[in-house]
């Protein structure tokens, strides 16, 4: 931002314009078409390690099993590999192929201005409850539509306990719609675009968290008041008993429509 333009600026783009101005210098890389698949790779994948160093550890480290939600499961290394090699290829042949044409269709274009910090905070909430709420409809579709579950979702429940690296462990059809909800909010909101980065890095951290298999003290679940945010004992649930808890993430929707299952009462 120019000199004679700060003074101008509000409190809270001056508190983000540091960052954004040191984003900036990345430029030629962020408006790249390979920039949204090889950000979205090595932010899940950078979430993922963490927990598989856990889960490698947690059978010589007997203190970590008070945090497994399942104790006695550790993924093996014949259930990691494909995970991350499904998860590899399809953003290759197929993620990499829908950014390009998006980025043909509509290049990226960074401001000089950072958003302002209110605002980046209200489009993340407000693209979290979009796509909390889309999920919602789409995963409920999905389980109570029988050609539905075998075409797009079941691929997804193969692995009843989970783990990080299943987190992607879905069929493209899932994956790409989960990509065009996100598209679509963020369009809808006409977010900046370092409130997109942002959100992205929450969205696929929260997603990697859901499927970790470990609670701990400082999970999300855990730091959200009122049991509005479901979390990881949330969506194991889920996954092993298919009809109930079907938010990624909050709990709203779950408590309206009957289907909100507590961890403590199964």
């Amino acid at each position: 931002m120019e000199g004679k333009d700060l003074k101008y600026a509000s409190s809270g783009q001056l508190f983000l314009q540091p960052l954004w101005d040191h984003l900036k210098t990345w430029e030629t890389l962020i408006q790249s078409p390979f920039f949204p698949v090889f950000f979205s790779i090595t932010t899940y994948l950078g979430f993922c390690l963490p927990f598989v160093v856990l889960d490698v550890l947690c059978p010589w480290v007997p203190a970590l099993r008070r945090y497994k939600i399942h104790p006695d499961f550790s993924p093996s290394v014949w259930q990691l590999l494909p995970c991350l090699g499904l998860t590899l290829y399809q953003h290759v042949v197929f993620v990499f192929p829908m950014t390009l044409l998006h980025w043909a269709a509509s290049p990226v274009l960074l401001p000089p201005e950072a958003p302002e910090l209110l605002q980046l905070v209200r489009h993340i909430v407000l693209c979290l409850l979009l796509f909390d709420t889309e999920f919602f409809i789409w995963h409920v579709l999905h389980h109570k539509v029988p050609w539905l579950y075998r075409t797009f979702h079941k691929m997804h429940h193969q692995n009843s306990s989970s783990f990080a690296l299943a987190t992607q462990y879905m069929s493209v059809g899932e994956l790409l719609s989960l990509g065009v909800f996100d598209m679509v909010n963020i369009m809808l909101l006409r977010c900046h675009p370092l409130t997109v980065l942002i959100f992205h890095v929450i969205n696929i951290w929260l997603s990697v968290e859901d499927h970790s298999g470990y609670d701990f003290p400082w999970s999300t679940h855990r730091l959200v008041p009122f049991g509005w945010y479901g979390g990881v004992t949330h969506h194991d649930l889920h996954h092993s008993q298919f009809n109930c808890n079907f938010a990624p993430y909050f709990t709203h929707w779950d408590k309206i429509l009957g289907t909100l299952r507590s961890a403590h009462a199964k």
